[in-house]
């Protein structure tokens, strides 16, 4: 039984089908970036440096249709807040959120949204309001195509972990901690305080032998 979805898209350009770090894509459409290296789909066992990454990315910026654009900080202030409006439109409970220069990670509880379209409505939001306060030009795509990855998580152990992962993300490559005002303390749902025992979540995990 899901809780949560943890939601990563990146920006336009920056994951390639064919990206050394492996990829969800199945094909390489373009003749051109195929000579960048071949497809592998999914994650990597072994990791490539960051070196090597960066390189790859060098090599690929002048063959695609749009330049290769990242967030500053400015920008990156904008997503969040246009992500904090859809959230408070839509009625999502946001546990987790760091805005990278190339990427975005969110953390949602659960909803009568699928997390596709959750993700779709996250980046809807705020490519609109990047094209609003002239940070990208309405002709240059601002996120990759589609929704972006997402992540199933369906125990309290797993949302603590996600978050602890996200939380870092900045400080990772030296960007301040951020907070953002509509990001909530993870509270233990569904066992926050008051929560039923007997509930079909509780049940079922009990059966599994995973109720605290």
């Amino acid at each position: 039984m899901v809780i949560a979805h943890h939601l990563i898209w990146t920006a336009y350009g920056w994951w390639l089908p064919n990206d050394p770090r492996g990829s969800g894509s199945e094909t390489i459409r373009s003749d051109v970036l195929a000579d960048l290296g071949e497809l592998h789909k999914g994650r990597k066992r072994v990791q490539p440096t960051g070196r090597e990454i960066r390189e790859f990315y060098e090599k690929a910026a002048p063959l695609l249709k749009h330049p290769l654009l990242t967030f500053d900080e400015a920008a990156r202030a904008e997503i969040a807040a246009a992500f904090g409006q859809e959230i408070a439109i839509q009625g999502y409970t946001c546990w987790a959120c760091a805005v990278m220069p190339d990427h975005a990670h969110v953390l949602i509880r659960k909803h009568k949204h699928l997390a596709e379209q959750m993700a779709e409505n996250l980046m809807r939001a705020s490519r609109d309001r990047l094209i609003e306060t002239g940070h990208r030009e309405r002709t240059h795509p601002t996120w990759i195509a589609g929704f972006g990855w997402k992540v199933f998580l369906d125990h309290p152990d797993d949302v603590r972990r996600t978050v602890r992962y996200i939380e870092q993300n900045p400080v990772k490559i030296r960007l301040p901690v951020q907070t953002w005002p509509f990001v909530k303390e993870y509270d233990g749902w569904p066992f926050h305080p008051g929560h039923s025992p007997n509930s079909p979540y509780a049940r079922d995990l009990r059966r599994r032998g995973l109720y605290p």
